[in-house]
């Protein structure tokens, strides 16, 4: 039998099933019945979601948006572990606490290094398509059962917590699946022209270093609507990358897609959209929502700063 990334769709579908039963029966949240109903449906598109027409699955999404948008997702009351429930758990587990976290990508190298090596009777053990990716799931698989085996928990406790960090995160836990298909989007539908007709109209571009900064800005403010850097490179790559530094310049398209990326990471520093960055480990520390944003500004926009005149004297060696 392969693992095939299927079956880590039906191991997420099957959690946020659970989750929504799980908020369904939360008598504590105040949007219960329209928050189970969100996750329901998110679920769905995890289990079943290659069977369904791509029209239903569309519908399913602009639902989840409506729901999410008139307020429908909120989280329940969670009972909060005391400060001398965590110092006993940090002095009984210490440094092991780190063992379940760095088992993921240790497991996720070596399967994805391993991957074509591990075939029996001609048929491999990990999709050879998608190693990485089936690799990283089994990761995470064997650090639940090591985090339950080090904190003497069953797997049951891990859905309670998984149902209170997705309660922390609300609709942005959805944020990261959506705007990786933005970029997508955004350039079929011709983002990528206007923006090109927008910036040669509105900015003088015949100087180099303001096609340059346009280019690393714009990149960064992509980044920061769509919250997804790989989402903002076909924007702003084929609006000015290409057309402006590449055609009329006759710069490096390597440099130029290694410099625009960075400067997509800065603005990822900057938003709320960027979730999986941002949001996920403030709902885990339990500190303002913002707050790493806020730590994360001095940095983002030195090196936005650095990209610019980086990209401007690399690429045109």
């Amino acid at each position: 039998m392969t693992i095939t990334i299927q079956y880590l769709y039906y191991l997420v579908g099957l959690v946020l099933a659970v989750t929504a039963v799980m908020t369904l029966r939360d008598g504590s949240n105040p949007r219960r019945f329209s928050a189970g109903l969100f996750w329901a449906l998110y679920a769905l598109v995890f289990l079943v979601g290659d069977l369904l027409p791509p029209v239903w699955v569309g519908a399913v999404a602009v639902v989840m948006a409506l729901i999410a948008g008139f307020g429908g997702v909120m989280g329940g009351k969670h009972q909060p572990r005391t400060d001398a429930q965590y110092l006993e758990s940090a002095k009984r587990l210490g440094n092991k606490l780190f063992v379940p976290a760095l088992a993921i990508p240790l497991i996720t190298m070596v399967g994805t290094l391993s991957a074509k090596h591990l075939v029996f009777g001609g048929t491999p053990l990990i999709d050879p398509k998608n190693s990485t990716l089936v690799s990283l799931g089994i990761g995470c698989v064997i650090a639940l059962v090591l985090a339950c085996k080090m904190t003497r928990e069953t797997p049951v406790q891990g859905l309670r917590e998984s149902h209170r960090l997705i309660d922390a995160l609300g609709w942005a836990l959805v944020l990261p699946q959506m705007l990786g298909m933005l970029g997508l989007v955004f350039s079929d539908a011709g983002v990528g022209k206007a923006v090109a007709y927008v910036t040669t109209t509105y900015i003088n571009m015949d100087v180099r270093f303001v096609a340059v900064a346009v280019y690393v800005i714009g990149m960064a403010l992509f980044t920061v609507i769509m919250g997804n850097g790989f989402a903002a490179f076909p924007v702003m790559t084929g609006g000015v990358g290409v057309p402006v530094l590449v055609g009329v310049y006759h710069g490096d398209p390597a440099v130029m897609a290694a410099v625009g990326m960075l400067s997509g990471y800065c603005g990822t520093l900057l938003t709320p959209m960027a979730a999986n960055f941002n949001l996920v480990p403030a709902a885990l520390l339990e500190i303002d929502k913002n707050a790493v944003i806020r730590a994360q500004v001095p940095t983002a926009i030195t090196l936005l700063i650095v990209n610019v005149f980086l990209l401007n004297f690399l690429m045109f060696r």
